[in-house]
Formats: C-alpha cells, structure tokens, sequence
C-alpha cells in the first residue's frame, strides 16, 4: 500500500517532479551543512525517488553517504583522536557498502552510465580497499558509451596493483592499438608506456614483446 501511495503521489506531480526535486535538493544540502545524518540520508533517498533521472542526484548522494557520512560518525563517537583505527575502517566500510547499495539502484534507471560505474570503482577502492572489485567496476564502465580513456587505463593499473599482471599487460596490448594516437585523453604513449614496464616486470623475451603500430 505504502509502495502503492508512492506511486499516486509521483503521478499527481507529473512534470513537477524535477521542480521538486529540486527544491528537495537544496533543503537536503541546508541540512548537510549541520551535519544532520538521519535528515540528510532521507533527502538523498526522496529526491532520487522523486526524480531518478539526473544521474547527478544519484552521484553526488553517493559521495555524501561514502565520504562525508562516515566522518560525522566517527565525529559523533568522540573524533578521530578517540575512535580507535578499527572502528574507524569499520565505519568507512559500512558507509561505503550502503553508497554502493545506492549506486546499484541508480543503475537501475541508467545501466549504460560510465560515471555510475566509474563512482562505484572509486569507492570500492578508496571505502572498500577491494582493488579487484574495483578493476572490474572500471572495466565495465569502459564498456558504456562514451566512457572516459582513464577508465580503460585504471583497470590495468588496479589489475597491476592486485598482483594480476599478465593480466593487465594483455589488456592493455589489447587496448593500444584501438587508441587514437592524435587524441592526448587517448593516452597512447602512456599505455605503451605501462606496457613496455610490465614486460620488463614480467621477463617478456624481445620475441614476444608487444609491436606498437606505426
């Protein structure tokens, strides 16, 4: 019924919904700005529910709820000189699950989002320290239209940090020679680049070494 009511209401506003949201948006940044957790939780969750569409709202909540949220928890338990560095992990932890939970319902509404992908790599990453979730988050946000080059670079370099070499050199070989080398953001030489340094890593014999296209 709840679910039912909800759906009514976002009927009724029909093309005020972004009006709204809007609005709902600007009161939820008045009450972040007094660290007001509960409050500014419900706002996030309300304007995307009123208005999914803006793949800005989704972002910029995420951000809050693995980023800020965490650190107005550990300000509530005393600071960062009382909270002890478990407790403080275990609360950016926490708050980076529930700021993936969010972007997983983004993408429900915009599966072909690169910076969707790309937010959820960034907080496996740095919230999570999952270095293979977020090598696979950025391979898939290289796959969406018009997905920046660094994300394709990112997968390599996380696969490298993650101990998988061979595997980020054959990505990379793979990589380079679809980047277009008059684009600076394509990155060629830096990729051919990481490319040569992980041969060296790996003892690739000059045989077998990568042959860049001229």
């Amino acid at each position: 019924m709840a679910a039912a009511g909800q759906g009514v209401t976002l009927a009724l506003l029909g093309g005020f919904r972004a009006l709204v949201a809007d609005g709902a948006w600007i009161r939820m940044y008045v009450l972040w700005e007094t660290h007001d957790l509960p409050a500014t939780e419900t706002l996030i969750r309300l304007v995307t529910t009123i208005d999914p569409r803006p793949v800005y709202f989704w972002l910029n909540g995420a951000r809050i709820l693995a980023y800020d949220f965490p650190v107005w928890r550990i300000q509530a338990a005393g600071g960062f000189d009382v909270v002890g560095a478990s407790e403080q992990e275990a609360f950016f932890r926490q708050q980076g699950e529930v700021a993936l939970r969010h972007l997983g319902a983004a993408m429900a509404f915009h599966p072909a989002s690169a910076d969707l992908w790309i937010e959820r790599a960034n907080i496996q990453l740095n919230r999570l320290k999952d270095l293979d979730g977020a090598a696979e988050s950025y391979r898939r946000a290289w796959e969406q239209p018009r997905a920046p080059y660094y994300a394709a670079r990112m997968h390599a370099e996380l696969l490298r940090r993650a101990g998988r070499k061979p595997e980020a050199l054959e990505w990379l070989v793979k990589l380079h020679p679809t980047l277009p080398p008059g684009d600076e953001g394509a990155g060629a030489e830096i990729v051919l680049g990481r490319i040569r340094d992980l041969e060296r890593e790996l003892k690739v014999s000059p045989e077998q070494a990568y042959r860049a296209p001229r």
